[in-house]
């Protein structure tokens, strides 16, 4: 018998193995349309024309009967195409929309999470990360920083696991790339650093990406150049120049220009700096690139004390009206030189620019600790998550170990047992052929003694059937005195009822707003048993309640009865939404769907109070 519950045990603990927990879907997802699927495709290969299409469809009757996915995806597209064709965004709102509603529908993953999943997982995720560059446009870095992030970890997310190709792999670079940019404009070094790092194993590990590798190295240098390792920063701007074959690109001679300056800055002499950038000075084709060598330029002449031939370079940058960082930059190094000439008017000039567009020294930090506290939070949820998976492993590795160990001992116990019985028939065939009929007439005794134990037993039976049966009668009087007590204790009203007492606690504490994201209200949300409690006192309290309420609208789900029972508390959709960490949107479109079922625009609190008082008189 006991080889049995053990080989029921092993195979409970292999289903617990195997099996893998899946989410029920409460509402159907729909998928993108094939004309917008088609425009993104196009999208990541020429926007341009992307764009043209797009708005072709967007005047078309088509774009009249998108369903509720894809008129969101649609303005999602505009968003991004507008990003990839330098305009500004001019559909902010409705893009909002959008970011919510890919996040709600995150919720309700299928049963086994796959391509479908995934895809909304890339949506929810390209949506934060257009969000955050319509924030960085309008000069709101952190909560730029915040969308981009966010962005971040749905993404590592769902892709840990595999290998980051086509798509995933551009978006991935996207969002590095640009918190590198981000980080580095704040001087925040380290995670400038970590973002870039990133970044450059993505496009070393996909060939599309290659042509980045030398503009990552060129960045990676600057932030090895700000933290004053000035030689590890000369070898990534060398590495750059060394992946760039094309000799006349603008990406090229920013490298050799970069790579010069910090030569000069390690003491290799301002002669052969000066000749390298004057080089590609002279291919420069646009008045930006221009004035971008003379800035360069000029730095050097005003190290090297040639005040007159510095400002001969720094002036033109200065009275540009186009690049504020550009005048920025030139305006500190002119007030270097015109103070060292003697000119205290023009060094004022520079000063007073410069106080006009630089941040105090206080908004400058509060604005990097703000940062700063981002990113670290994002790292630390990460770590929590490697923490998870890395817990995860190691309890199936355990699992894995003691089944084997189990099968193992069940096939030894099994092999021991057979051969027990085996050689315990050889050896009772052969005490039997050793009997004699003196050994027989001895059996026959002692089958004699055994049929009288047997009939004692019996009697010691009977007595034991009739103590069990006064056992049993003394549980029931006890349980019936029990049931007795338990209905005392019945709360007065539905009201005073422990689990309502316990609702309405929760929602007095938390004070739930419908803006903020549910899932901070995690700690507040209800429990399967605590929402089966909240059922039974609604039935107690208004004569069977949910069964009623049923049997009048046979199209509600057991959901709904759940969503009934708390909305029968005078709840807020808002309230809701924390209690059963459900998007405030799903929440909001089940609402909607429930009048739609009782057929009243009244409120649902209001509605389904007189149907349980109506209930509970009948």
């Amino acid at each position: 018998m006991k080889w049995k519950i053990f080989i029921a045990v092993l195979w409970v603990m292999m289903v617990l193995l195997a099996c893998t927990p899946s989410a029920q879907v409460d509402e159907p997802v729909e998928g993108p349309s094939l004309e917008l699927s088609a425009i993104e495709s196009l999208m990541w290969r020429q926007p341009d024309s992307a764009l043209a299409q797009l708005q072709a469809f967007c005047n078309s009757p088509e774009a009249d009967s998108l369903d509720v996915f894809n008129g969101h995806y649609c303005q999602l597209l505009i968003s991004e195409l507008l990003y990839k064709n330098y305009a500004a965004q001019s559909n902010r709102e409705e893009l909002l929309q959008a970011v919510a509603y890919f996040d709600s529908i995150m919720q309700v993953p299928e049963p086994v999470e796959g391509p479908s999943f995934e895809r909304n997982v890339f949506l929810a995720a390209r949506a934060h990360y257009i969000y955050g560059a319509g924030y960085y446009e309008k000069d709101s870095v952190v909560n730029a920083c915040a969308e981009y992030l966010k962005a971040l970890e749905l993404m590592e997310e769902q892709f840990k696991e595999k290998a980051l190709t086509g798509k995933n792999a551009v978006f991935m670079f996207y969002i590095y790339n640009r918190l590198l940019e981000l980080f580095s404009a704040q001087f925040m070094i380290d995670p400038a650093l970590a973002c870039g790092e990133k970044a450059l194993g993505i496009c070393l590990n996909d060939p599309s990406l290659s042509k980045e590798i030398p503009n990552l190295y060129s960045h990676i240098g600057k932030q090895y150049e700000k933290k004053g390792e000035k030689e590890i920063a000369r070898n990534y701007y060398g590495l750059a120049i060394e992946g760039l074959s094309d000799t006349n690109s603008l990406v090229y001679r920013d490298a050799v220009s970069i790579k010069a300056l910090s030569d000069y800055n390690v003491g290799l002499g301002a002669d052969s700096s000066l000749t390298a950038i004057k080089q590609v000075l002279a291919q420069a084709n646009t008045e930006k690139e221009r004035l971008t060598r003379f800035l360069t330029i000029g730095v050097i002449f005003t190290a090297e004390r040639f005040f007159d031939s510095a400002l001969y370079y720094l002036e033109p940058v200065f009275e540009n009206e186009d690049n504020v960082s550009l005048q920025m930059q030139a305006a500190e190094y002119l007030i270097v030189s015109y103070n060292n000439l003697g000119n205290k008017e023009k060094a004022d000039e520079c000063i007073l620019y410069l106080s006009n567009y630089k941040k105090t020294d206080g908004e400058n930090k509060a604005l990097v600790s703000k940062l700063e506290d981002l990113f670290k939070e994002y790292q630390d949820q990460k770590q929590e998550r490697q923490a998870e998976i890395e817990r995860e492993k190691a309890m199936k590795i355990v699992l894995g170990i003691i089944i084997c160990i189990a099968v193992v001992a069940l096939g030894v116990i099994i092999v021991v047992k057979r051969r027990s019985k085996t050689l315990l028939k050889k050896k009772q065939e052969e005490a039997d052929r050793k009997l004699g009929e003196t050994e027989r007439q001895h059996r026959e005794e002692l089958e004699a003694e055994r049929q009288t134990h047997r009939m004692q037993q019996a009697a010691m039976s009977g007595r034991l059937k009739r103590s069990n049966q006064e056992l049993r009668e003394l549980k029931d009087q006890i349980k019936q005195k029990g049931d007795s007590v338990a209905k005392a204790e019945t709360a007065a009203s539905f009201d005073e009822e422990p689990i309502c007492r316990l609702i309405m606690e929760r929602v007095n504490e938390g004070q739930f707003k419908a803006k903020i994201d549910y899932i901070l209200y995690k700690d507040s949300a209800l429990d399967k048993q605590q929402l089966l409690d909240l059922r039974v006192a609604v039935d107690r309290h208004f004569g069977q309640f949910t069964v009623r309420l049923k049997k009048a609208y046979p199209e509600l789900t057991n959901g709904d009865l759940d969503y009934c029972c708390l909305y029968l508390l005078g709840l807020t959709d808002a309230d809701v939404s924390a209690l059963m960490q459900r998007a405030y949107y799903t929440v909001s479109e089940r609402s909607r769907k429930l009048k739609g079922v009782f057929g009243s625009d009244e409120p649902l609190s209001a509605m389904l109070r007189g149907f349980a008082n109506e209930s509970a008189s009948n």
